[in-house]
């Protein structure tokens, strides 16, 4: 299976700031005539956290786990002259450039661990794993990242994954741990080992090299700038190492879930 480039639209109209999110993303309307929720490459994590929505999302998608459309978004400056609050100003002056946005869901709710809808225990433990395999310590019960859209489980939002490439120190080493955070994972009470054993079995032998050289492949130059590598080759190359590490070390961090 092929892993299509993203589509590269301009924002021409900033609609409106989305307050619940941290880094302020924002409904940005595209010259498509679509709606997108932007990621600003200029909000508090930065660019690692726009490598990170690329991967986790792409890698998502190929192991058939629903997540919105991601799209890179070319926002000019000159949209902050027309937004009234200078925090807001000041945060899409600094994503001038080439920012990372998804496919807006009108009417979509948060998911309520309350009232699990769209969930199976086969779901579950996809979303599961893929958290797991890819440190993601946002899918909580206090926030678990997910919307429900048309009575659908959707992925959103995953900036704070990878963690570890905020430091490239000891990558490979780090690749091995077993997922601790997995604990509080707001899925987890619904699945079971035998799901996810089945979920690790079908993942596990899907994710290959070519994928995830792949996926990488696509991350746009302007978003490697900041590494301690010598080329940005070097630099997809080392996600890819990171991510084949941790998947032959993938019985450790299936056991702890």
């Amino acid at each position: 299976m092929s892993i299509p480039a993203p589509v590269t639209l301009y924002a021409p109209r900033y609609v409106t700031p989305l307050r619940e999110g941290g880094s302020l993303p924002a409904i940005i309307e595209a010259d498509n005539d679509g709606t997108y929720v932007i990621k600003f490459r200029g909000a508090g994590q930065g660019l690692k956290s726009l490598i990170a929505e690329w991967i986790v999302g792409e890698l998502a998608r190929f192991l058939g786990l629903p997540v919105p459309e991601i799209v890179l978004l070319e926002l000019d400056p000159v949209l902050a002259r027309a937004e009234p609050d200078p925090e807001i100003q000041e945060l899409i002056q600094r994503s001038a450039g080439l920012n990372l946005a998804l496919d807006y869901l009108p009417g979509s709710i948060s998911f309520d661990p309350l009232v699990p809808e769209g969930i199976t225990p086969e779901l579950a433990a996809g979303v599961v794993w893929l958290d797991a395999f890819t440190t993601n310590v946002d899918r909580t019960a206090r926030n678990s990242n997910m919307l429900i859209w048309h009575h659908q489980l959707w992925l959103i939002d995953h900036g704070a994954a990878l963690y570890f490439h905020h430091s490239w120190l000891d990558y490979l080493q780090k690749s091995q741990t077993p997922f601790q955070a997995i604990k509080d994972h707001v899925l987890l009470p619904f699945t079971h080992a035998e799901s996810l054993q089945q979920a690790h079995q079908h993942f596990s032998q899907r994710v290959t090299r070519e994928v995830l050289t792949e996926i990488v492949s696509h991350l746009p130059e302007a978003w490697l700038i900041e590494s301690p590598f010598e080329s940005t080759d070097l630099h997809r190359q080392a996600y890819v190492d990171y991510f084949l590490s941790r998947l032959a070390h993938a019985d450790g961090f299936v056991e702890a879930a």
